[in-house]
C-alpha cells in the first residue's frame, strides 16, 4: 500500500514547487495596461500560489507509513 502512494507523494512534492512557479509567472506575464487587470492578477497570482502549501503538506503525509499497519 506503502509503495502505491510514492509516486502520488512524490506528484505533490512537483505540484508545489510548480505552483510556486506558476504563481510567479501568472503575476508577472498576465498585468495588463489597466490597474483592474493588474489587481486581477496579481490575485490570481496569490491564489495559485496559496495551492503550493497544500500540495507540500499532502506529498509529506502520503510519504509518511500510516500508523495502523504491522510490522
Amino acid at each position: 500500500m506503502i509503495s502505491q502512494l510514492k509516486p502520488l507523494s512524490t506528484l505533490c512534492f512537483f505540484l508545489g514547487f510548480a505552483s510556486i512557479i506558476a504563481s510567479i509567472a501568472i503575476w508577472f506575464l498576465t498585468g495588463g495596461d489597466g490597474a483592474e487587470q493588474k489587481a486581477h492578477a496579481e490575485r490570481f497570482g496569490i491564489f495559485v500560489g496559496l495551492w503550493a502549501p497544500t500540495f507540500f503538506a499532502l506529498s509529506s503525509r502520503l510519504d509518511q507509513p500510516s500508523g495502523n499497519s504491522k510490522p
